[in-house]
């Protein structure tokens, strides 16, 4: 039976890794398990360590090989997958052009963690190269803005912490601020060609120029004339704003901002140091260069990213033009909003600095640190993003969507406990001689599950403050029916029939123990604030860990912060 038990929760571990980029989840895994074979439920303690083993050694495994595994064992569940997302992901523009050899990259700033619009390009682009077509995925941090976009020296790993949750691997990883010799060797090259030239004016002439549609005048210069202009500005001989390195384009361009951009500035790394590499460079590549140069040394063929981006694209054509590359392809979708929750780095970032909120995973932010401490799964992350795909038209999701995508993960998986918030009211059982036990189910689509057994030392217990008010009787939960005394004041016990409660429609009230429970706080989100609901959990609540997924009856699911604390998911 152990083999056959190891077979199937290995074939699920497979499916539900080859899904989400790599990563099996075991609490997914088990709930499959539980469902091909309910008996199972009845050793779930012993099932769960084999389950345990089984993802452990799947997510060793690379995807491929996760992939060539599944195929063996059970080629129906890759075909129907394959199916599946095939139905929500369009096939790539021009993947037949390059061979099927398809290489994408994520290329954030580390200037921000990431958050729930970051992730829509991390998981497109990884699941197009990795998963569809076999290929590469490259990290790159853009890092090449020191003053005005300065980077984070903890974002760099935050980031790469981020990704790694989401269950993202990348086959290379790149720092730009490390890449600046390359740049300047480009540049050179570009210049050589005709593809570039120095640029002295000031700002207000360069605006002049670009607003009248002209060309500058520093175009007409002779190719040795920007050259020794660019070692003078590597050298230092120029203020910040003295000289600029300016791509040719097309100097009537429809769009101001294409016209003859800057690929190149001074910036005083004195004042504005890097987090990496200090004050070492001085002449700092624009977004559009660096990102050009990269995207053809590293091979990227095809380039998933916001709309925002597309001006960017039409820039870096001229880059690909003067050197006689092939550009990638690119891949435009519209903006995503993620309604309930702050998205903007602004925003966020001023708020932290004013102290308005505590930090990159304040439970009110749409960052994935936040999302992910509020108890989002990161199934529920690639579900919405497959959803949403790579339309062009603007997206906005709710955080009801979110919460009715997550509900499926956690339902499953989250047991079922006891918490009285405050404020309590001590009521009496009259009927009862203690120590009295009552039997708590620990899941009710899982019976298989079992009870808790919770001893009531005394006649006393805690309920919430209006549970009983205005009733009749009630039943306490494992407890038995009660009929209610002096308003509450007492509960007098009538039975401890289930039939009895549904024929009479009893209100089902949760409660602990006077003498043994375990005080709690549920940290919630209200709009713009953070609630602390305060109240005591059954004795049980004492031995939950962190991470642990429940759901509180009546309250909805929580995750466990540490013991005693909890942070409210969702109903």
């Amino acid at each position: 039976m152990e083999v056959d038990v190891y077979r199937i929760a290995l074939k699920y571990a497979l499916a539900n890794a080859v899904k989400y980029g790599g990563k099996a989840d075991a609490k997914a895994v088990a709930g499959k398990v539980f469902a091909e074979v309910p008996e199972l439920r009845a050793r779930a303690r012993d099932i769960l360590v084999v389950v345990n083993d089984v993802v452990q050694k799947v997510n060793s495994m690379s995807l491929d090989e996760q992939e060539k595994m599944l195929n063996e064992i059970w080629p129906e569940a890759l075909t129907r997958e394959r199916k599946e997302e095939s139905k929500r992901l369009p096939p790539l523009p021009g993947a037949e052009e390059v061979g099927g050899v398809v290489v994408t990259r994520f290329a954030p700033n580390p200037d921000f963690v990431l958050h729930l619009g970051s992730a829509r390009p991390a998981i497109l682009s990884y699941y197009y190269a990795k998963v569809m077509y076999k290929g590469r995925f490259i990290l790159r941090f853009e890092d090449t803005d020191p003053k005005t976009k300065r980077p984070m020296l903890e974002a760099y790993d935050l980031i790469r912490e981020d990704l790694k949750w989401l269950g993202l691997t990348w086959d290379e990883e790149y720092v730009q601020s490390q890449r600046m010799e390359i740049y300047y060797d480009h540049a050179r090259k570009l210049i050589e060609v005709g593809g570039a030239y120095m640029c002295t004016h000031s700002r207000d002439e360069i605006k002049k120029f670009r607003d009248a549609g002209i060309p500058d005048p520093c175009s007409k210069l002779p190719t040795e004339e920007h050259l020794e202009r660019w070692e003078k500005m590597l050298s230092g001989e120029y203020s910040e704003e003295g000289a600029v390195l300016r791509i040719k384009t097309d100097p009537a361009h429809p769009n101001p901002s294409v016209r003859d951009w800057i690929a190149f500035r001074i910036i005083d790394t004195k004042r504005y140091p890097h987090p990496l590499v200090g004050d070492k460079y001085i002449v700092w590549p624009t977004y559009n260069f660096a990102c050009a140069i990269d995207d053809h040394l590293m091979g990227v063929t095809h380039i998933l990213r916001g709309e925002e981006h597309a001006v960017n694209t039409l820039k870096q054509e001229y880059i690909y033009r003067h050197f006689g590359w092939k550009p990638p392809v690119g891949i435009h979708f519209g903006r995503l909003n993620l309604e309930g929750m702050v998205l903007s780095k602004s925003v966020i970032r001023r708020g932290i600095e004013k102290g308005l909120y505590d930090g990159w995973d304040d439970l009110r932010l749409g960052t994935l640190r936040a999302l992910r401490r509020r108890g989002i799964l990161p199934q529920t992350i690639w579900d919405m993003v497959f959803e949403v795909g790579i339309k062009p038209s603007t997206a906005t999701i709710s955080i009801e969507k979110i919460h009715a995508m997550n509900k499926k993960y956690l339902e499953p998986v989250s047991n079922r406990y006891m918490f009285v918030r405050e404020p309590v009211r001590e009521v009496e059982l009259v009927g009862l001689e203690p120590p009295i036990t009552a039997e708590v189910i620990v899941h009710p689509s899982y019976p298989e599950r079992g009870r808790r057994r919770i001893h009531v030392k005394t006649r006393h217990v805690l309920i919430e403050s209006d549970a009983v008010v205005g009733r009749g009787e009630v039943r306490l939960m494992g407890l038995g029916n009660f009929r209610v005394l002096d308003n509450g004041v007492a509960l007098e016990f009538i039975n401890n029939d289930v039939g009895y409660a549904k024929e009479h429609e009893l209100q089902i009230v949760q409660w602990v123990p006077k003498e043994d429970n375990f005080p709690g706080r549920i940290l919630k989100v209200e709009g713009n604030s953070i609630l602390t609901v305060r109240g005591f959990g059954e004795p049980a609540t004492r031995e939950l860990k962190r991470e642990d997924r429940i759901q509180f009856v009546r309250i909805g699911f929580v995750r466990v912060e540490e013991p005693g604390l909890y942070v409210f998911t969702h109903d």
